[in-house]
């Protein structure tokens, strides 16, 4: 467990090294404007890659708590951003106290306490029917579907979506026992690392918009380039999770897929919204939103993928 620890950690630290002398290096040879905007994000994004990857290691690698408590601040802060796009109304203030305050960190706990049946309903289920009831017991009819709804979608996104990342660590997997930080440290690798090549790949030979309206970065040579290369990058490293070398590729085909479709979702509401980033927390990153966006969609699917086929 610590060697394979070791050279994840040392694997991370080449590729980030990797990135800052190509910024260091293009942001010398690139003289257009258009070029140096583009290298300014870059730069951007992999220096805030050097602190969230300590972050994320570090809770990772401490162990289960560490991890939990790390995701369950990521949910609180995503849901904040995502809450704060549409204004609220006084008759939402004790809803969004049982959300932030109450549902979320119950919800968090059903992991820390394995009890996956609580885990599975608690905010598509009892939530649900408890945000209107709420709403309704407040008097306040105008948009009232319309508050709900947000306050229901963000849940199941922000927290409910994101938590099934943490939640890998209640999957009983044969002969994996104590290594589950690893299976967490797969989705986070191959849903980010997709993301940089699709990045890449749309900027080198990207043509053919796949929806300009929705997300103009987003190319069918991107995706193309983007998803195969992280396919092999996930290939790459069967060696930390329960899975084979062809397994892991179609595991992170399936992250790649459903990460583009997440992106793509939470793009929308974004344009829906009339704002570029859910927040400005992460320089080059936007929000704690912009960063989970992907993650939200690929970690249920990937759960319950292992859980179907491998417990």
């Amino acid at each position: 467990m610590n060697r394979d620890a070791t050279l994840l950690a040392g694997i991370v630290l080449a590729i980030l090294l990797t990135g800052s002398l190509i910024g260091a290096v293009l942001k010398r040879s690139v003289t257009s404007e258009g070029g140096r905007r583009v290298v300014e994000n870059l730069v951007a994004r992999v220096n805030a890659w050097w602190l969230m990857s300590a972050f994320i290691g570090g809770a990772l690698f401490a162990g289960k708590k560490a991890t939990l408590i790390l995701f369950g601040l990521a949910s609180f802060f995503a849901l904040r951003e995502f809450i704060t796009l549409t204004p609220t109304r006084r008759g939402d203030h004790r809803v969004l106290f049982w959300a932030f305050f109450i549902i979320t960190p119950l919800h968090y706990w059903t992991v820390a306490a394995h009890w996956y049946g609580l885990f599975n309903i608690l905010i598509p289920v009892y939530a649900f029917l408890l945000i209107p009831m709420r709403s309704a017991l407040a008097g306040d009819t105008a948009n009232f579907l319309e508050r709900a709804t947000k306050i229901q979608w963000g849940l199941m996104v922000a927290v409910y979506f994101a938590s099934y990342a943490p939640a890998l660590h209640l999957l009983e997997i044969p002969g994996y026992q104590g290594r589950h930080a690893f299976l967490i440290f797969f989705l986070f690798f191959v849903v980010q690392i997709s993301d940089v090549l699709q990045y890449t790949w749309g900027k080198l030979c990207g043509r053919r918009k796949i929806a300009p309206l929705v997300s103009p970065s987003k190319t069918l040579g991107g995706l193309v380039g983007g998803g195969l290369s992280a396919c092999a990058a996930g290939a790459s490293l069967w060696w930390i999770t329960p899975f084979t070398p062809l397994q892991a590729a179609g595991m992170s085909a399936v992250i790649v897929l459903m990460g583009f479709f997440g992106g793509l979702v939470m793009s929308a509401v974004k344009r829906d919204r009339g704002v570029k980033d859910y927040g400005d927390l992460i320089p080059g990153h936007g929000g704690i939103m912009d960063r989970l966006d992907s993650l939200c969609f690929a970690a249920p699917v990937f759960f319950h993928l292992v859980r179907y086929y491998f417990t």
